[in-house]
């Protein structure tokens, strides 16, 4: 049987209905996939927004100075108690923009109380970077250094991926927020994060005060990982489906040869055929010398 082309035997009214609901079954599918993405999408930004909005906690209990930055703190609203650092420890970040105006952050060293002696602030405590505002530059009134104890609060940053070291013999003017770059600025440790001041909550407000800047958007909660995973389940089927559809056309315009029996019909082996003729002649031979004599010896 000559094979007939795909698109003939698939626009047949049987398997062009089969298209038909194949479509119909895929596209369900492939909304229910888009589905589940925005799900997914949905617990993201619910849990990313959590982090971002929960209460303030002391900076001391989400990880000590002596730790890395963990990325679950990155983002969290904390609170800050200690003394002002020295003026000359103050740092200057370049190309910020505030509106329309290009300016600096001003980065200042808070100097934490120990919290094994409540109310007092040494360097053995260590100190945190605090990202106290913008200043359109180094002489602006606002980029004074502050003094005195204060507490605040802000939010946890972490360090920028710009390289800076090499601005360190410029003086204190960097172009990036780098932890690793400031350490070797200063002889106190401090902590691997920045913290963006967003309010002072007691202690003497300096006047005028840096512009506030707001807090670096925290990273990505990727909540709900389990319905990315259903998605894709659900795409597998939609293309699943189609494959399955395309290949049952396959089969059918390429039926396979029907199987028939030997050619004499009876469905019997030739060569047994053969060999019992052949026998059968031999049988008749033997026979022949009786029926010629008419005798049988006794």
């Amino acid at each position: 049987m000559p094979e007939r082309s795909f698109w003939r035997t698939a626009l047949t009214p049987r398997w062009f209905g089969l298209l038909l609901l194949a479509l119909a079954i895929a596209t369900v599918m492939s909304v229910m996939g888009v589905w589940q993405l925005q799900v997914y999408q949905s617990k993201t930004a619910a849990a990313t927004a959590k982090r971002a909005e929960a209460a303030p906690v002391a900076l001391q209990s989400l990880f000590s100075i002596d730790e890395g930055l963990p990325s679950s703190a990155v983002g969290r609203r904390v609170t800050v108690s200690g003394t002002w650092g020295p003026a000359s420890d103050q740092l200057f970040i370049t190309d910020r923009r505030h509106g329309n105006t290009d300016g600096l952050w001003v980065v200042t060293p808070l100097m934490l109380t120990d919290p094994n002696s409540p109310g007092s602030s040494t360097s053995g405590a260590g100190a945190v970077m605090v990202v106290r505002g913008w200043v359109s530059s180094v002489s602006d009134p606002a980029a004074r250094a502050p003094a005195g104890p204060v507490q605040l609060t802000g939010a946890v940053a972490a360090s920028e991926a710009q390289d800076a070291s090499g601005d360190a013999a410029n003086g204190r003017v960097l172009s990036s927020l780098r932890i690793p770059t400031i350490v070797h600025l200063v002889d106190y440790r401090i902590y691997d994060a920045f913290v963006v001041q967003s309010s002072i909550d007691s202690g003497t407000t300096p006047q005028p005060a840096p512009a506030v800047v707001p807090a670096p958007a925290p990273p990505t909660d990727h909540a709900g990982l389990r319905n990315v995973a259903y998605a894709f389940q659900w795409w597998i089927f939609a293309a699943f489906t189609l494959w399955m559809w395309t290949r049952m056309v396959q089969d059918a315009r390429n039926p396979e040869p029907e199987s028939t029996g030997g050619e004499d019909g009876d469905g019997d082996d030739p060569a047994t055929d053969q060999g019992a003729g052949a026998g059968g002649g031999a049988a008749d031979q033997a026979e022949e010398p009786a029926e010629s004599s008419g005798t049988v010896s006794a």
